[in-house]
């Protein structure tokens, strides 16, 4: 027997996966866990039994609903399932999932639209931090066709706006969470950051990178990813995670200089491949980084004089700018808000069969 789910399968900037009604879902978390597994087809290397594509960026869900938060008009609860180990962790959020959340609810008949663009508060339920999203709009639904490009998706599409608020320590409460700005585990400088999404940072050439490697070569250097997880792990007992052997946060990701100012080469990591792109939430955390002084990032860029600064991310397989707002108090940098823009497109709608 096969139970049918209603859902809207979406692109979300350069990540893909269902998005689903909140009402349509298990409540319960395990129940919820064992139903996301079978949707994705999580425990094969392709999921060829689901609907994932066989990497991270394509194994990601939402889950919608109308708020409960006052500020909100939309909840949105993410889940992270594994492509090959039948695992779901719920701790993260996704920035990339976030850019089709606004679109999605409309869709959905969540919200109302009017005009040719609509506001959407977004709260994120894993983490709760606040995002404003601002959607196209035409006729009463959210519009897709557009000129905005984003490097790893190719042609164009309808620009969405999204605008991160108060996210430093959104979730472990600190925007250092080791409470230094950098710290040495197994012989390894870094900088634990918690700016919409807790990473662990260091330089590329620290592990004998360069930071032009391609994902392939990457992904294939194991004993890289043998050392980047011992670090990871150690970060993430300092920076007050507990075990983090099974969850994928803290996230990781390296820096390396490149020319221009306001300018860094950054790779990020999932955290057991390489991303294809750039996270939008871990890219916050990477531009937050470097424009911090102090950090395993200082002097690593020409500090733009601007604020808010432009910070431009060069990533495997383009740029991507993000526009940080933030104060200097007594020489330390207090974060306050940062925006980018990225694009969103429906890919498919109606019932998706899940074994019962």
């Amino acid at each position: 027997m096969q139970v049918a789910t209603p859902f809207i399968f979406m692109r979300g900037g350069t990540s893909r996966g269902p998005y689903f009604n909140k009402k349509d879902v298990p409540e319960n978390r395990e129940k919820l866990a064992e139903f996301l597994v079978k949707a994705v087809g999580s425990g094969h290397p392709i999921n060829i039994d689901g609907i994932g594509g066989g990497v991270a960026v394509t194994t990601k869900v939402a889950i919608l609903s109308k708020s409960e938060d006052e500020w909100a008009d939309i909840d949105y609860f993410f889940a992270q399932v594994s492509v090959e180990t039948k695992l779901v962790d719920f701790k993260p959020t996704c920035g990339n999932m976030l850019s089709g959340v606004g679109p999605a609810a409309i869709e959905m008949g969540l919200i109302t639209a009017i005009g040719d663009s609509a506001e959407v508060k977004i709260r994120a339920v894993n983490t709760g931090a606040r995002i404003v999203a601002r959607v196209q709009i035409q006729d009463g639904m959210p519009r897709y066709d557009g000129s905005a490009q984003i490097d790893g998706v190719p042609g164009s599409a309808a620009p969405v706006e999204l605008n991160f608020m108060n996210v430093a320590g959104s979730s472990t409460g600190a925007f250092l969470p080791s409470g230094n700005l950098i710290d040495s585990f197994e012989g390894v400088e870094v900088t634990c950051m918690d700016v919409a999404m807790p990473m662990v940072i260091a330089r590329a050439a620290d592990f004998g990178l360069t930071g032009a490697e391609t994902r392939e070569e990457l992904d294939a250097n194991r004993d890289f990813f043998a050392k980047m997880e011992t670090v990871r792990l150690a970060a993430g007992a300092a920076m007050g995670m507990g075990d983090c052997s099974r969850s994928v946060t803290p996230k990781f990701g390296l820096l390396y200089p490149v020319e221009g100012a306001g300018h860094i080469g950054a790779r990020y990591f999932m955290p057991w491949e390489t991303h294809p792109t750039m996270a939008v939430t871990g890219s916050q955390a990477l531009a937050s980084c470097a424009l911090t002084p102090g950090t395993i990032a200082d002097k690593m860029m020409t500090i733009p004089k601007e604020r808010p600064a432009k910070i431009t991310l060069h990533h495997l397989m383009g740029e991507m700018d993000v526009l940080v707002d933030y104060d200097m108090a007594d020489g330390q940098f207090v974060h306050k808000s940062a925006g980018l823009v990225r694009t969103a497109r429906k890919l498919a709608q109606g019932d998706l069969f899940v074994p019962a």
